[in-house]
């Protein structure tokens, strides 16, 4: 609310702008004691984090803990399989490539049997986009699923690759679609799709049935009935465990144990998002190379003010 008093709008709110930083200044105190307590009595942990503001956290725990952390999303599968449904092929089949930083990771390389998806995507992009000029399509929530993620789309016409968070929480990151009520109208809409103040009006609702839930559960009228998700924690550690290697797409610092950096053109002491290999001697995150100038960029801005929100609370 205080945000909005002075013309900052937010969808999220929870990983940059005023809402991310204030949350990585409540939060952050209390993760670096957790990781002291780690240290002390499980040293030899491999810390899983899945709380946002996903790169501050982590960047204050790779500055202040010997312990190895790493940074879980469900933005890059749940991104691929999107992608898969959209141009009409399986998951399975396609190759890819996907970094950058939290819930702003590029897919550079999409392609299915050696064809490259982008052309088919960008077409239906720019038709989804043309279909919409006065901000007039209803969502349905999520019934005219194709039609919508309008920042997302945009972004990849002219900055080259699909990004991995929703278009709501995507329009946070750049400083094009919610400066002005045009652009708003123009661009978001519903829920995830960028509705102003979406987080915050609905939390109260989702803790409330979250708890009720399960209390439900413990007291068996509620059945215990989750199956395994595509989360990544169950998976990680099952590959440590038997040794099993495991890939995913993980946040951790670009100088990963001491080396050279995994993204070459963003800030080697920040977090990245990378494709990182799980087994029996931990964590082993993959060298990308250098994102394309225009995807570093955009990702670069973000991580300085990830760097200052780490510092203040550190210090």
């Amino acid at each position: 609310d205080i945000p909005a008093k002075y013309g900052v709008n937010q969808c999220i709110g929870d990983t940059v702008g005023p809402g991310g930083l204030f949350k990585a200044l409540r939060t952050i105190p209390v993760w670096l004691d957790i990781l002291k307590d780690a240290e002390r009595l499980c040293p030899n942990a491999l810390v899983l984090n899945y709380t946002n503001p996903m790169s501050m956290m982590c960047l204050a725990a790779v500055r202040t803990t010997s312990l190895p952390v790493i940074g879980l999303c469900h933005s890059v599968q749940g991104t691929s399989k999107l992608l898969a449904k959209r141009a009409g092929v399986l998951i399975n089949e396609i190759v890819w490539d996907c970094a950058g930083i939290n819930h702003l990771a590029w897919f550079t390389r999409l392609e299915h049997q050696g064809k490259n998806l982008y052309p088919r995507l960008m077409e239906q992009a720019r038709l989804d986009l043309a279909r919409d000029p006065e901000g007039k399509l209803s969502d349905k929530q999520g019934q005219e699923e194709d039609f919508l993620d309008l920042v997302r789309k945009d972004m990849m016409l002219h900055f080259g690759a699909f990004i991995t968070e929703s278009s709501g929480h995507l329009s946070e990151y750049v400083p094009y679609y919610r400066k002005r009520p045009d652009l708003l109208k123009r661009y978001c809409r519903s829920r995830y799709e960028g509705q102003s103040s979406f987080y915050a009006d609905a939390w109260p609702t989702w803790r409330a049935t979250a708890d009720a839930k399960r209390a439900q559960m413990v007291d068996g009228t509620e059945p215990i009935t989750w199956a395994r998700s595509h989360e990544y924690a169950a998976f990680i550690i099952e590959a440590r465990e038997k040794d099993s290697p495991f890939t995913l797409h993980g946040n951790v610092a670009n100088r990963w144990k001491g080396g050279g950096p995994l993204i070459a053109n963003l800030p080697h002491d920040g977090i990245v998002e990378v494709k990182t290999i799980v087994d029996r001697s931990g964590l082993n995150p993959c060298v990308v190379g250098r994102l394309p100038p225009q995807m570093a960029a955009i990702c670069a801005a973000n991580m300085a003010v990830y760097d200052l929100g780490a510092e203040a609370a550190i210090h």
